[in-house]
Formats: structure tokens, sequence, C-alpha cells
């Protein structure tokens, strides 16, 4: 229990921390939020009358209060460029950026796991190596490209799947339509990633005491590692699929632009390009905590299954 508060505390104190960074960065940026919501044809008196009622003309470290004070809670205040609360927008943005990572990361683990453990396991055989150069082939392409081919593939050419667009999940068969290709353009290219690192843990793990001696009691190769070596062989491929998953949440943003999905990556992007310095501070806070969870998540998950946090191989 300790150790589970003592991470618990360690995720507060870096969300706080990011918190602190996050604001400062972005309000380093230059522009000016006044003259940006008003236009360029306001007046000094109408830009200064502006800049109080937007707080700018406090203190930094009063600022970041009282943004940290709203953002706790809940209230990220409203959009400077389409006047609409922008936790409504984030809320919105977030369940479609969430739903696909799952069902990226989903695929991602399903195709690593498989064919990580093949080629661990048919490493001196042709299978094992025909499995190595496709996945260095797939970790060499970008998802963006990754999406391009599939929609080149199933929607121009077999005409299988829409190209752009999202559906509700109250509507399952056209949700799974349209999720169906972003989600494989970012699940395809991190399985590939994946998938050398639960190649590597596997081998590990096989030249491990407790393996020979399992081996040694009359259990099969496969039967040792299904019993005792997958289970071990899961810590370090956790802790990589929590730190990949902040690199899914990163790709996200750009196939989320290339089949036009209003996600959080997309509204990220329109935020920036309207200079739209409220919106962006909550997104990029959001991101970041999400990020921080997932690895909190992990990290515990890790000492739940580790034999060196209490469990027995």
């Amino acid at each position: 229990m300790k150790k589970v508060l003592s991470r618990i505390g360690v995720f507060l104190i870096t969300v706080a921390v990011a918190s602190v960074a996050v604001f400062l960065l972005l309000s380093a940026l230059p522009g000016d939020a006044a003259a940006i919501k008003l236009g360029t044809e306001a007046s000094p008196q109408a830009l200064e009358q502006m800049r109080h009622e937007l707080g700018l003309d406090r203190p930094m470290y009063l600022r970041y209060l009282s943004w940290a004070g709203v953002m706790i809670r809940g209230d990220m205040g409203i959009s400077a460029n389409s006047g609409v609360s922008i936790a409504a927008d984030v809320m919105q943005g977030l369940q479609v950026t969430l739903l696909l990572v799952v069902i990226a990361m989903v695929i991602a683990l399903l195709i690593a796991f498989v064919f990580g453990t093949l080629a661990a396991v048919y490493r001196e055989r042709a299978l094992g190596t025909v499995i190595s150069v496709i996945s260095q082939i797939g970790v060499s392409i970008p998802a963006f490209l990754a999406g391009l081919i599939l929609v080149i593939v199933f929607s121009v050419g077999l005409g299988l799947l829409p190209a752009t667009g999202w559906a509700s999940p109250d509507d399952p068969v056209q949700f799974l339509r349209h999720v169906a290709l972003p989600a494989l353009s970012l699940g395809l290219v991190q399985g590939a990633i994946l998938s050398r690192y639960v190649r590597s843990a596997v081998l590990e793990v096989t030249t491990e005491d407790f393996m020979r001696t399992a081996r040694a009691k009359g259990l099969s190769s496969s039967q040792a590692l299904r019993r005792h070596g997958i289970r071990n062989a899961l810590v370090p491929i956790m802790n990589i699929a929590g730190v990949e998953t902040a690199s899914v949440l990163i790709g996200a943003v750009v196939v989320e632009r290339v089949f036009e999905i209003r996600g959080l990556g997309s509204l990220l992007v329109s935020s920036v390009e309207n200079r739209d310095l409220p919106e962006v501070q909550a997104i990029v806070m959001v991101l970041v905590v999400m990020v921080l969870f997932v690895n909190l998540v992990v990290d515990l998950l890790s000492a739940a299954v580790d034999p060196r946090f209490g469990g027995e191989r």
C-alpha cells in the first residue's frame, strides 16, 4: 500500500510541475490575446480594458493560480475563437480520441504479443526471420503514411470502408466502419514497434534459471513459456506499452487530420491555427494528464505482476 500511495503522490507532484511548465511555456508565446479577441482595429483603451478583463495585467503567479484553480474545477473557460465552453469542446474531442487510442492500442498489443512471441520462439527458422523483417518495415512507416495506404487500398480501391468522418458508438456497424482505418493505421505501426520489444523480452526470459528448472521438471519449452515465462516477460512489455501510448496519442493528432476526425488532436491543431491560447493550454494539459495517468496505471499493474513486488514465479 505504501508503494501505491507513493506512486500516486509522485503522479500528483508531476502533474503540478507539468502544469507550471505548460502554463509558462504557452504564456511565453508571442501574441496579444486582447488584440486577437478585439481585432487589429481596436483602440488602445479598448485593448487595455480587455487585458484587464482577461487578467493579463496581473502578476504571472496570480494568473497561474487562477488558471490552475479553474482547471481543477473542470471549468476551462470560454474559447476566445468560438465563444463556447472550452470544457465542452475538450470533452467531446476527448471521447473520440480516447476511443481511437484504446482501439489502436488493443490492435497493437494483439499484433505485438502474437508476432513478437512467434519471432522469439522461431528465431532460428524462416518464420522468425520473416516476422522480424516485416516488423522492421512497419517501424519505418509513419502512422499517417500507413493511413494513406489503407485509404488507397480499402476506400479508393476496394470501396469497403469510408475514407473520412466519424460515427457514434450508438451505431456499432457505422462506428466500426469509420474507426477501422484510423485505428489500424495507428495500431499496425505501433504493433510493429512493440513486437520487437516483446521478442526481446521473451528471448531474455527463456534464458532465466526458473525456465531451465521448469524444463528440467518435464515441461516442454512452449509449456514453460506459457506457465512461467509470459508473466515475467509482461513487466518490461507493460512499461514499454505505457510509454508507447504517449506516441499513439501524438500520432492520433496527425491521423485525426488525415481522416477528418473531430478529436482532441484536430481540436488542438485548429486552436493553434486560431491562436486560441486558453483552449491550447487546456488541451495540452489534458493530454499531459492522460499520458501521466497511463504511466501511473502501467506502473501499478507492473508492480502487481512483478515477482519482486510480492508475486511468485
